[in-house]
């Protein structure tokens, strides 16, 4: 079976926020933490992994994503601080907590 990744990057805690989908976190969070693409997250540095949730359909994460991004900041902030209060860099967790196929 194959996973998709609803996910959110920030610079800090309550700092700006950016959300985003991938069928492979693991990598995406590197090219975050590298810049190694030009756009958002690169022009704000936004490297810290605050939230993360897994999907079995693409096309429900894809969803998913569409769906937080109308939210407020306010509902994606309370988003976060129901999984992660701290605002902890999550990177760190993946290898231990991903499913991997």
């Amino acid at each position: 079976m194959r996973y998709y990744y609803v996910y959110i990057m920030t610079n800090r805690p309550n700092g700006t926020l950016y959300v985003g989908v991938t069928g492979d976190l693991v990598r995406r969070v590197v090219e975050h933490r590298s810049d190694v693409r030009e756009g958002f997250t690169q022009k704000y540095q936004l490297h810290r992994l605050v939230y993360y949730e897994i999907h079995d359909s693409p096309s429900r994460a894809i969803w998913r994503e569409k769906r937080i991004k109308t939210w407020l900041r306010a509902w994606k902030v309370r988003l976060i601080h129901g999984a992660n209060p701290n605002w902890d860099d999550l990177t760190e967790r993946l290898v231990d907590e991903l499913p991997f196929t």
